[in-house]
């Protein structure tokens, strides 16, 4: 298969993991980099995300800024949905699909 463009299934997977890579908490802006998504898709997909409580946003307040820092935080319903996700993958893989 010649397709280069990442499922949305791919999608999710990519941006949890990154956020359980980084411990379970990362930037928005990392995020951003490290999912390789536009600011606007990264919003789209963290919306959804939010809504099925995969993930949060954590506000920090910061002494220095008016307005308070943002953290997204992984769920443990956000974890599930990687190892399962990893299985699924395993199981494909073992059939060369």
């Amino acid at each position: 298969m010649g397709n280069n463009r990442r499922s949305r299934l791919e999608l999710i997977f990519d941006i949890l993991s990154a956020i359980q890579n980084k411990g379970g908490e990362i930037k928005p802006t990392h995020l951003m980099y490290k999912s390789n998504l536009s600011h606007k898709l990264l919003n789209h997909y963290m919306d959804e995300l939010i809504g099925k409580e995969l993930i949060l946003i954590r506000e920090i307040p910061m002494r220095k800024r008016k307005t308070p820092a943002k953290m997204v935080e992984i769920t443990d319903k956000g974890l599930g949905f990687l190892q399962e996700f990893r299985r699924i993958r395993e199981f494909t893989d073992a059939f060369g699909l």
